[in-house]
């Protein structure tokens, strides 16, 4: 099984979602590297995709989907105009929490988001 750290931004009940070339919505995130831990890879992964730096994170769950074990954390982000795509990433959005269901996004995203609503 994968095991990916996953993360969500918000903002004024915008979620940050990003897209790589051809595929769907997903929110930040990706590999744990051998010896890294998974707030690790967090905080590495949203500097790596969207060039924003977190002030911290806080682990909201675990979810296994499509053979992937997602270790989601919310992340509080330093300042939000150093928001762009990076690397393999082509856009970056800020997107309604609300009708996120409405977009051409992963299961996993779905259910990450709607959890993550219910705690609001």
């Amino acid at each position: 099984m994968k095991v990916r750290a996953t993360v969500i931004c918000e903002q004024d009940r915008h979620v940050l979602l990003v897209r790589k070339p051809r595929c769907r919505w997903t929110l930040p995130g990706g590999k744990v590297e051998p010896g890294e831990t998974t707030a690790g890879a967090a905080l590495r992964e949203l500097q790596e995709e969207t060039g924003l730096g977190a002030d911290s994170v806080l682990y909201l769950m675990e979810l296994e989907s499509g053979g992937t074990r997602h270790h989601v954390y919310e992340a509080w982000v330093e300042s939000f105009d150093a928001l762009r795509p990076l690397n393999e990433i082509i856009a970056c959005i800020w997107h309604p929490l609300d009708s996120v269901q409405n977009l051409n996004t992963s299961d996993a995203t779905r259910k990450i988001v709607s959890a993550f609503r219910r705690r609001l």
